[in-house]
């Protein structure tokens, strides 16, 4: 590899670290905001998506000149390949951290309902925990770590299938309670699709560390 290659990749690795420390803060904003119906908190995530949109806009271009300039092959290739495919991951986080703001905010004008523990516990916990541990095995490449995102995946489709029976309980209960009930699994919807994109990043470095593809698999992944 040449130095001036060399001196490039480490660039991008630390722009591609940068843009995952703001989504993680867009993700725990919005999930604060959505918690404590903080619109303040809510305004913030909006900034930082525009914050993150420069940012992947950004890091695509380093990439195609990476690639333009030096024609890296193997490993090097590889990275860069899963680079763009992270940019992008992030960058959609991002937009599912603005929506979960928006319904923050909209919610913050209605009465609050109770919901159960699941989602108003479980969900966020183990959401920000896939987010920050798909990019430590990112940062680190560990493909043991990576492993351990992909299997959480399936607690938070759980948590997820459970709120849709639980929103149609709360509406059967109580029809006045169908706007906030549905403005609640929306926001559900929206931390699953984060940790599916999260999934995804953990799937890219198993690819990264060992070349082997594991999207589509339905059973948890295992070492050999």
């Amino acid at each position: 590899m040449s130095l001036h290659l060399q001196r490039d990749l480490e660039s991008l690795k630390k722009e591609i670290l940068q843009l995952g420390n703001l989504v993680e803060t867009a993700i725990n904003t919005a999930i604060l905001a959505l918690n404590n119906r903080e619109v303040t908190l809510a305004d913030r995530v909006m900034e930082l998506e525009e914050e993150i949109n420069d940012k992947e806009v950004h890091i695509e271009e380093e990439c195609l000149k990476i690639l333009a300039l030096h024609q890296p092959v193997a490993v090097d290739l590889r990275f860069i390949v899963v680079v763009l495919k992270v940019n992008n991951d992030l960058e959609r986080m991002g937009d599912f951290a603005k929506n979960i703001a928006k319904r923050a905010i909209h919610l913050s004008g209605l009465n609050p309902i109770p919901m159960f523990q699941g989602f108003t516990n479980e969900l966020p916990v183990l959401v920000r925990s896939m987010v920050r541990k798909s990019l430590d095995a990112l940062v680190s490449l560990d493909v043991e770590l990576a492993r351990n995102v992909i299997n959480m995946d399936d607690k938070v489709d759980e948590i997820n299938r459970r709120m849709y029976e639980e929103v149609q309980a709360t509406i059967h209960k109580d029809v006045q309670n169908t706007e906030v009930a549905m403005n609640l699994l929306s926001t559900s919807r929206y931390m699953e699709r984060i940790a599916d994109l999260s999934t995804n990043i953990a799937e890219d470095v198993v690819f990264m560390v060992e070349g082997k593809v594991v999207r589509h698999i339905d059973t948890d992944i295992t070492d050999d």
